[in-house]
């Protein structure tokens, strides 16, 4: 049956509790009377099958995308265009709750955190929306997304407890004012809204408040916030535990549309090789059908990849996990349950820029996903997304198929592969997704395909041969498939394509791994078959109709059908050069995928966006990044005389009855500077270890209690830096006490994260540091004083600590609020209560002072807070140094800065990175620190020596100014006694490419001006 979309939460059964608009906190209306009302709109429905847009079936196939991990709103369409062109119909974003309203009850929503360009971009390249707004997002942020205030809330998170709904009602009615402008109702690309994230295990059983987990009455005042704000496109949910939580029908808090999420492939970037076995999905399409029998079978987030953190290995050692091998078997396998909306999380990861990842988590967050932190789409899973997700924009008859159940031995020859059928109900089509029954193996198998087809049961190939499976890859075989009204009987060799010209005669693309028999039969109405390019094809003629058998080579053979059908065999690397470029149509449609639409097919190598038809000229947009020969092999007319490339026209001549033509690349020429050749200005950056420093204006840690959950103060005061409003950066402590002679060491439990370090003096002598490792988020430590204090004289201890960002979460608990900084502290032979602690983090803390570059930009350090990290600092007086040749000669901190100019020719992108030497694990001395670096005053990135991973650091242009003054800032924190010197710094220029992307804007980059109560 299908679904319109109701307001479900207002459409309950009689015997369900129904929540009043009105709700605040636990105080509900209650009431037993079913409440109904009538659908809100019609342009997104369902029935159990698939989603319809605008009254057409879809196959929602969408890239997770974060705007704000690309803080440049002119690269946003860049990325979107990208994930257009991999056959993508949709995008899933969320919003980071934490960057936005930073300060309580100021809900900050322009320049680079405004929504309204985002949407934009997305209306432009065609792209559907699912927006996830939180309040919890999850997603490797501090916090899973919340902001640092919320940590002090003395209530448990992620319930309906007064305290915590009243802090979400700012933001929520914010943002879903916003959202709820770009739905599709209003013409914008939003068509699902989901409410909450992975909220199946949260609050804690064990509070008895609310022993229910996970807690019903918290996600029904959540859905109401959003509907009383004006959201009235569908709530999708994403079940992490896969237990039905929130199911229509399951009473209060359930969904419109009930999904799961998954990442069987695990976390283990250090062993790309081994595929875990544990959580390989089985059996999910007999589940769906337990627990949300009338929803299409949906995957809101599936692993696209995973990241990287403190002491492990780098980005590239997680694409390789989850690569082209893992996208074959792992998205196939979804397939083969029926799913009908897919969302890769992540599909372009970006930047954990201004310290906005949480503490498991290096800079980057390019995740391995199919498209590079720097934009590139060089990895092959970027192909191999693309070759599946536009084979089901051109099978519709899958949208509507049952499957069935896996086994092993039936349908094929041999019982070392699993096979699970998909049958077709309103199509005669069958699919089989074939895998080895050890989904892990290696091994090559030989195997022939026994199925029914319309010409009987046969057993394939029938001209001699074996099919073959190679490890860790997987097929979609299928039989009786439709070709614009020709039967395709079966085929072996996997679909990519098709299309059919006015004039009636259809384009079929097969491809194949290099090597393998293929085969595939027509029925006879197609034609007589002849090759028409190539060698080594077989044809046989039977009654029923034609069967063509061909093994893949590197060089293309083309079966020509006649006036009928026109057949490419495509080697899989061949088929990756291969784009399917819709044609814009009419409004509203516009750049949004249709089954309606027209496309093109262009053999055009790196990267094509758009094409659009202006009489008997095709206008093309991409990207090269070499000379590339360019092959219209098919656009629907039959009458395009010309083509252009980024508004230039293209040399061509027709060939074989198909345009082709050659765009030459020419190698841009760019020069970026030496950054150890430049002059850079130094100023000490830990002037609080030196005598008579005046702390004054710092806070003073005089809590004597705390809303934390977690721990109990275990000193006389708080020392919790988020009880202070300090959540971010580093953070940094001064303890005034007066000796009384008996005084030997102080001992300190500190707090700051996974990889996080800390430094300890007593007055102005170095005492020792923690220089971090990728395991401990905390670290108990000893600092013997050099000598006796002197009974009577006052003595400062002072700590720095790198907060290396909250947890992200803590499955059934409150454990994201952990504190960070002191957790406790004993000076030997003195009363605990005898020390006065003050501290800093960020310059006013909660009130941060850079509204424009957000809440967690900064942290303690002086040149921070004055912003000196800012472009055009005083740095007129300060002492010139480097630090690759100078740096700093003890323990502390130096912080430097230095300007240049850019100057990248037009119409390239090249995107660039900032080079830190290779980190050493078994670093002593002045080989252990820290970096933090700035780029026109946005944080880019932490650099640590003895440990890594990261020493690539992309930043994108718009951040740099590829067209003027740039300002680099940084911090060089060295951990041990001999000081330290950045070993090396470069700026390089990635893979150029010649782009059709069009050039940002610069993201808005204030200046250094003097800070009001600076300290």
């Amino acid at each position: 049956m299908r679904v319109s979309v109701l307001c479900l939460l207002a459409t309950l059964f009689a015997s369900q509790i129904f929540v009043d608009a009105a709700v605040h906190g636990r105080d509900v209306v209650l009431t037993k009377t079913a409440q109904k009302r009538e659908p809100l709109q019609d342009l997104v429905t369902w029935d159990e099958h698939s989603l319809f847009v605008r009254g057409e079936r879809v196959f929602f196939y969408s890239g997770e995308f974060h705007p704000w991990r690309i803080p440049v709103p002119g690269l946003w369409l860049d990325v979107f265009q990208k994930i257009k062109a991999m056959g993508f119909n949709g995008v899933s974003f969320y919003v980071y709750w934490g960057l936005i309203e930073g300060n309580r009850g100021h809900v900050v929503t322009d320049g680079i955190w405004d929504y309204e360009p985002f949407f934009a971009a997305a209306s432009e390249a065609g792209i559907y929306l699912i927006a996830r707004p939180g309040p919890y997002i999850n997603a490797e942020t501090a916090a899973g997304g919340f902001p640092g205030w919320t940590l002090r809330i003395n209530s448990t998170l992620r319930s309906d407890a007064p305290g915590f709904i009243d802090a979400t009602r700012k933001y929520v009615s914010t943002i879903s004012k916003i959202i709820a402008k770009a739905q599709i109702t209003n013409g914008g690309p939003v068509v699902m809204l989901q409410p909450e994230n992975e909220y199946a295990d949260w609050p804690s059983v064990n509070q008895t408040d609310f022993p229910e987990q996970p807690q019903k009455e918290y996600m029904a005042v959540v859905e109401q916030l959003y509907r009383d704000a004006g959201i009235i496109v569908p709530f999708i949910d994403n079940d992490n535990l896969v237990q039905g939580s929130f199911a229509p029908g399951t009473g209060l808090g359930s969904v419109d549309l009930y999904g799961i999420d998954a990442y069987p492939l695990r976390y283990d970037c250090a062993h790309p090789e081994v595929w875990p076995t544990i959580r390989f999905p089985v059996g999910w399409q007999t589940l769906h059908e337990e627990q949300s029998p009338s929803t299409p079978f949906a995957i809101p987030e599936f692993q696209g990849g995973t990241g990287t953190g403190w002491g492990g290995v780098d980005q590239d050692m997680c694409n390789a996990l989850v690569n082209m091998e893992a996208v074959r078997v792992m998205y196939k396998n979804n397939y083969s349950f029926g799913v009908k909306l897919l969302n890769i999380y992540m599909t372009f990861g970006g930047t954990n820029w201004g310290n906005l990842g949480y503490q498991g988590g290096d800079s980057s967050y390019d995740y391995g996903a199919a498209i590079t932190e720097d934009r590139h789409v060089w990895r092959e899973k970027y192909s191999e997304e693309k070759l599946e997700a536009e084979f089901f924009k051109v099978s519709p008859a899958y949208f509507t198929t049952n499957p069935g159940n896996v086994s092993n031995g039936s349908y094929v020859s041999t019982s070392a592969i699993a096979t699970t059928p998909l049958w077709g109900t309103n199509y005669k089509t069958n699919f089989y997704v074939i895998r080895h029954a050890d989904f892990t193996s290696l091994n090559n198998t030989n195997y022939k395909l026994i199925v029914k087809t319309s010409r009987g049961k046969v057993a394939i190939p029938q001209l001699g041969g074996d099919l073959t499976l190679l490890g860790r890859d997987s097929k979609i075989h299928v039989t009786d498939y439709d070709v614009g009204g020709l039967n395709l009987v079966y085929s072996t060799g996997e679909i990519y394509s098709w299309q059919k010209w006015n004039s009636g005669k259809r384009i079929l693309l097969l491809y194949g791994g290099a090597g393998e028999l293929h085969e595939f039969a027509f029925e006879s109405k197609a034609g007589k078959p002849k090759v028409s390019e190539g060698s080594g094809v077989k044809l046989r003629q039977t009654s029923s109709g034609w069967t063509v058998q061909w093994r893949v080579t590197p060089n293309r053979k083309v079966v020509d059908f006649g006036n009928s059908l026109e057949v490419h065999l495509l080697w899989r690397n061949d088929a990756y050069n291969h784009w399917i470029m819709e044609l814009p149509a009419e409004a509203p449609i516009g750049n949004y995928s249709s089954p309606s639409k027209s496309s093109v097919i262009i053999k055009g190598g790196y990267l094509l966006r758009t094409a659009a038809l202006s009489g008997q000229e095709l206008r093309v947009t991409g990207d090269l990044n070499t000379t590339t020969n360019f092959e219209l092999v098919y656009e629907p007319t039959g009458a395009v005389q010309s083509l252009s490339f980024n508004g230039e026209d293209v040399d061509c001549e027709a060939k074989s009855g198909r345009l082709t033509g050659s765009i030459q690349f020419k190698h841009p020429s760019v020069s970026v500077p030496d950054l150890s050749k430049l002059s850079w200005k130094y100023l000490d950056s830990l002037p609080e270890v030196q005598p008579n420093y005046d702390d004054s204006k710092w806070t003073v840690c005089n809590h004597k209690t705390t809303t934390n959950p977690i721990l109990p103060l275990l000193t006389p005061t708080s020392l919790y830096a988020s009880d202070y409003g300090y959540h971010t950066g580093s953070l940094i402590y001064r303890g005034h006490f007066t000796a009384n002679g008996a005084e030997s060491n102080l001992y300190l439990n500190v707090s700051g994260g996974v990889g996080f370090a800390h430094s300890a003096w007593l007055d102005s002598t170095f005492l020792g540091s923690w220089i971090g490792s990728g395991a401990n988020s905390t670290w108990n430590q000893t600092f013997d004083f050099p000598s006796k204090l002197q009974k009577g004289k006052k003595h400062i201890v002072t700590v720095l600590i790198d907060h290396t960002g909250q947890d992200e979460e803590a499955p059934g608990t409150d454990a994201i609020k952990a504190p960070r900084g002191l957790l406790n502290y004993q000076l030997s032979g003195h009363e605990q209560n005898g020390v006065t602690w003050k501290m800093t983090g960020n310059l006013g803390g909660e009130q941060y002072h850079d509204l424009v570059r957000g809440p967690r930009n900064e942290g303690a350090m002086y040149a921070e807070r004055q912003g000196y990290h800012q472009p055009s600092p005083p740095s007129g007086k300060w002492k010139s140094a480097s630090p690759m040749k100078a740096g700093i000669g003890k323990a502390g901190v130096g912080f430097y800065t230095t300007s240049f100019e850019l100057h990248v020719p037009r119409g390239y992108d090249v995107p660039m990175s900032f080079i830190f030497p290779e980190p050493d694990v078994n670093a002593t001395g002045s080989g252990v620190y820290r970096v933090q670096f700035y780029v026109n005053g946005y944080q880019f990135g932490k650099y640590v020596s003895n440990l890594g991973p990261q020493t690539t650091y992309p930043v994108p242009e718009g951040i740099l100014n590829y067209d003027g003054m740039n300002t680099v800032a940084l911090t060089l924190w060295a951990l041990n006694k001999e000081g330290a010197r950045l070993g090396s710094l470069g700026l390089e220029p990635q893979m150029p490419v010649l782009s059709g992307y069009r050039k940002p804007a610069l993201s808005p980059q204030p200046r250094w001006s003097p800070r009001a109560g600076a300290y």
